[in-house]
């Protein structure tokens, strides 16, 4: 605890178990803020919020075993999304360490094998003057580009043992930076600056890099139209001339970006998403910069640049030649007609509008966190976030139940503004009990539940693909009903009403719920063409 007080933390989310009841001791001996949730992986989900919002690397505090494997989904999120999380788990006493089968209480073989293809680093601390440089260490490697999860364990009877380490007075964890190759960067500059059409995709590095400022200059200097990936949604402003927005997963967009001559990818591995489901092929030059090395040209061939975003980006500044390129922004209004005529021929109206009331509703400075239900995604492509790190879904790793827990971190992380949470039914069940949580602390988190009856994307696909659907019908509560018993107000809305509805309890303060029953359906896709 003197340690992560050292390195600057404030506050650390967790739960207590019998093996980690010494550190949470001494948490209460410390000035640490304590945030307890329900369940341990939606612990790891306001971490993993608390981190993107603050850029703080977020202290995860579990105990052994089934504590510490129940946050493994949350920590694979945080490390897809580049979020910074420093777990801190108990381990069973030192003597069983290394598979020594003594039958401890949540004994593991090797606890520390099941985290190590999930988070950046793995920290075993085996006695008490190891705890600062381990912590330490851990520290650097989560706030180092690309941030991400990192793994401390220490054993039951180190944290309980007597100690004459003096007090830990101060931290000395300084990030390494990641600067690009200067070479590289004077390649690129090159193909950007004699570019007849150049494109920029714009992940969620960009974000991460806290880089949206000079994203836009490099745009506005190159006149280069930009696109948005899931993770970059508000790296580029919206209804900026240059602004293909985040319509990624459309054929339309597909074929713009294949047609530019070089295409710059910022913060990208082009994975699944934000290449229309591997369908895209770029016909021109590439140039990737990309932090995570392991994403580096992983997909398609390029000019590999390994850098933090905001670093390269500026390299390129200070060396590209200004464009000019008159019929780039008639390109770009030629491009989103396209896809807007494309949707409007659907009958999709319902959920447009439904879209439309939730961004009406949401004041433009707060943040949104989404879970995977179909509202969500249409959120990709068509919600403007308003801004960089504003909104925030689980679709790094794509698994239920991230939106309400990570509102709580996000709320935790900055009282001043209301925060949004969407889920659909299904993924609202995997983190009812966080209800208890966000009354006990009173956070200003508005929970939008969308309620069609069972899991309703996995009823599209399935319904698509083999005509009928098995396993997506789910009996669920009275979500209004449910939330008033744990304190909180709850209020069932209607499409006419939502925005409304949602503004209203968005400036309450405190939790509360908003239950709209609904079926929504996707568009549809271009990647089966």
């Amino acid at each position: 605890m003197e340690t992560l007080a050292g390195l600057g933390a404030t506050t650390v989310f967790g739960l207590p178990g019998q093996h980690a009841l010494g550190m949470f001791d001494a948490l209460r001996r410390s000035d640490l803020r304590y945030i307890g949730l329900r369940v341990e992986n939606n612990a790891g989900f306001a971490a993993d919020a608390y981190g993107r919002i603050t850029g703080e690397a977020a202290p995860l505090l579990l105990s052994t075993g089934p504590g510490a494997l129940t946050s493994l989904a949350a920590l694979q999120e945080a490390a897809a999304a580049s979020a910074p999380v420093l777990a801190i788990s108990s381990q069973v006493p030192t003597a069983g360490l290394g598979g020594g089968r003594h039958g401890y209480l949540h004994e593991l073989p090797d606890q520390a094998a099941s985290f190590r293809g999930v988070v950046k680093s793995v920290h075993t601390v085996r006695t008490p003057s190891q705890i600062p440089s381990a912590i330490e260490a851990a520290w650097t490697s989560a706030l180092s580009a690309p941030h991400g999860p990192v793994w401390v364990e220490i054993p039951q009877d180190v944290l309980l043992a007597e100690t004459a380490i003096p007090v830990v007075t101060g931290g000395d964890a300084f990030p390494e930076e990641l600067p690009p190759r200067p070479e590289l960067t004077a390649v690129a500059a090159d193909l950007l600056s004699k570019a007849a059409r150049p494109a920029i995709i714009a992940g969620g590095g960009v974000v991460r890099a806290d880089a949206s400022k000079k994203l836009r200059r490099l745009a506005e200097t190159l006149q280069a139209p930009v696109v948005t990936t899931p993770g970059g949604k508000g790296a580029f402003p919206w209804t900026h001339p240059l602004s293909l927005q985040s319509w990624i997963e459309d054929r339309h967009t597909t074929d713009f970006l294949e047609d530019a001559d070089v295409l710059l990818v910022v913060g990208s591995g082009l994975g699944e998403l934000s290449s229309n489901y591997h369908t895209f092929k770029p016909r021109g030059r590439v140039i990737q910069i990309e932090a995570d090395l392991g994403k580096l040209e992983s997909n398609h061939p390029a000019l590999g640049i390994h850098a933090d975003a905001r670093l390269a980006l500026q390299a390129l500044l200070e060396t590209v030649s200004e464009r000019e390129d008159p019929t780039a922004p008639e390109r770009v209004r030629a491009l989103l007609s396209k896809v807007a005529e494309r949707i409007s021929a659907q009958e999709l109206t319902l959920e447009q509008e439904v879209l439309a009331s939730v961004r009406k509703a949401l004041p433009a400075d707060s943040p949104s966190f989404w879970d995977m239900t179909i509202l969500a995604y249409w959120a990709w492509s068509a919600f403007d976030a308003k801004g960089p790190n504003h909104m925030h879904s689980a679709q790094g790793a794509g698994g239920l139940g991230y939106a309400f827990p990570a509102a709580l971190g996000a709320a935790v992380a900055d009282p001043t503004r209301p925060v949004l949470a969407v889920s659909g039914d299904g993924g609202a069940l995997y983190s009812i009990a966080e209800l208890a949580t966000a009354r006990q602390y009173g956070l200003n988190v508005t929970w939008l539940i969308v309620d069609d009856g069972g899991y309703g994307i996995l009823r599209e696909y399935m319904t698509d693909a083999f005509g009928e659907a098995t396993a997506t019908e789910l009996t669920r509560p009275d979500y209004v009903a449910l939330a008033e018993s744990f304190g909180v107000p709850g209020v069932r809305t209607t499409p006419e009403n939502l925005e409304q509805d949602l503004a209203k309890q968005l400036a309450s303060p405190g939790p509360s719920v908003v239950l709209l029953p609904a079926v929504l359906r996707m568009f549809a896709p271009t990647h089966l063409d």
